[in-house]
């Protein structure tokens, strides 16, 4: 006779064993004392979520258990909320100051691959089942995607940039700070461009390579080996070249931008998000709500690299001042972005600040001014929408997919609870069940 089966290390085994002997187990009843569905600002109780194949089936008032068979994990204590999405990681890196820099000299591709095996399960155990990374080393995240898509290892959803694009000296020139005869003269290939026609070569190159979108650096950066964290480097006609072809192939255009004048440059070619975005002011502001453009802030990062700043030696020499100078400008931009209406989507960095901390943005947010639930839903909602994947996820609604997370209160009291989930299902897997 079938039992009904109760939340334990079982669950796992179950969903592990029915992915390779290819038999469904039954459906799984979560109870949860609240619940956070993400498509509207209400936090519901007493509500049952109903799983089954991956798919949430329907969404029953007070607790049901199921039937014979049925699994049933009981998050009384718990709020329930569709699983937080991260629009800026970079999951086969992590910061390390200068001893970092080295790794471009000594480290290989697969290096860099299996790295990205570890940070992609440290960041889907932080509760993050969806992550956009926006710049590799050698399509490293192309290749890491493809095997969490075939189950081979635990990790979020991952929609990947490959290489990022640059121009020449550039954010995101992969021969920044060499001496000259390792220097060489980079391509499209490389994520290096000059002019419109390697603009659209660059963006064909990323289709080949399998990426699912585009990543520019149309500014200076922070943690480039390059004098200028600001400055304007591509011109008006290259960012529309690069738009244009992105469109061609159904991919989006996120861009890297802390000064002005890259910003505005970016908006009017028409990207879809700007990362970032130390130095906007009311005008890009306007533009932002003018042409529907979303707001990707990485707090995290700018707080973690103005503290690693304050540290003699953790930076070389001349990217000391512009983390001191840039990072901690963000959290004060967030501010008055939120307060002027632009589409926020939540995003961190990490990679710059660590792995699997993700969350922490969360309590920036929100000591920035933000709601507890607007914040929650910059994570859900809002960039499912910037990621075209609202009819699949983002909300807890009949027929999406089965991501879940939990955390024992209620975050709307307490966002800080946020950054201790105890309970992750992707696709209708438990990966992580901490009651």
């Amino acid at each position: 006779m079938k039992t009904k089966n109760t939340l334990g290390k079982s669950l796992l085994s179950l969903a592990f064993l029915a992915t390779f002997s290819g038999e469904l187990i039954a459906a799984t009843y979560i109870y949860a004392g609240k619940l956070i569905t993400a498509d509207d600002a209400k936090v519901r109780e007493d509500k049952t979520v109903v799983v089954d194949e991956g798919v949430i089936k329907d969404i029953l008032d007070g607790k049901n258990e199921g039937g014979e068979g049925d699994v049933f994990i009981d998050l009384s204590e718990h709020t329930l909320m569709p699983g937080f999405m991260d629009m800026h990681t970079h999951i086969t890196y992590q910061n390390e100051g200068t001893a970092g820099y080295l790794k471009r000299f000594s480290n290989n591709e697969a290096d860099y691959a299996i790295a990205g095996v570890d940070y992609a399960e440290k960041t889907l155990m932080a509760g993050f089942t969806t992550i956009r990374n926006l710049g590799d080393s050698y399509n490293e995240t192309v290749a890491l995607r493809n095997a969490i898509n075939r189950g081979i290892v635990a990790g979020p959803r991952i929609y990947t940039s490959g290489k990022s694009i640059a121009t020449t000296g550039g954010h995101a020139d992969p021969t920044n700070g060499m001496r000259r005869d390792l220097m060489g003269s980079p391509t499209p290939a490389d994520g290096v461009v000059n002019g419109v026609a390697q603009a659209r070569e660059a963006v064909r190159q990323r289709y080949k390579d399998g990426a699912d979108l585009i990543k520019i650096t149309a500014t200076g950066g922070v943690l480039s080996v390059a004098k200028s964290g600001q400055n304007p480097q591509f011109m008006s006609d290259e960012l529309e070249a690069i738009v244009q072809t992105a469109k061609d192939y159904e991919m989006t255009v996120a861009v890297h931008a802390h000064g002005k004048e890259g910003m505005k440059r970016a908006i009017l070619a028409g990207v879809d998000s700007v990362e970032h975005g130390t130095y906007m002011d009311d005008e890009i502001f306007k533009l932002m709500r003018k042409h529907d453009v979303y707001y990707v802030p990485t707090i995290s990062a700018g707080n973690f690299v103005a503290e690693k700043a304050k540290i003699d030696g953790y930076f070389p020499a001349i990217v000391r001042p512009k983390a001191a100078m840039i990072g901690p400008l963000i959290q004060e931009t967030f501010a008055k972005a939120y307060e002027n209406g632009v589409m926020i989507a939540f995003g961190t960095d990490s990679g710059v600040s660590p792995h699997g901390e993700n969350a922490l943005e969360f309590e920036l947010m929100v000591s920035a001014g933000m709601s507890e639930m607007d914040a929650i839903r910059s994570a859900t909602y809002n960039t499912a929408k910037l990621l075209g994947i609202s009819d699949k996820l983002g909300t807890i609604e009949k027929g999406k997919l089965a991501d879940l997370v939990a955390v024992k209160g209620d975050p709307i009291d307490n966002i800080r609870l946020l950054q201790n989930v105890d309970f992750v299902m992707k696709d209708g897997f438990v990966h992580k069940q901490a009651l």
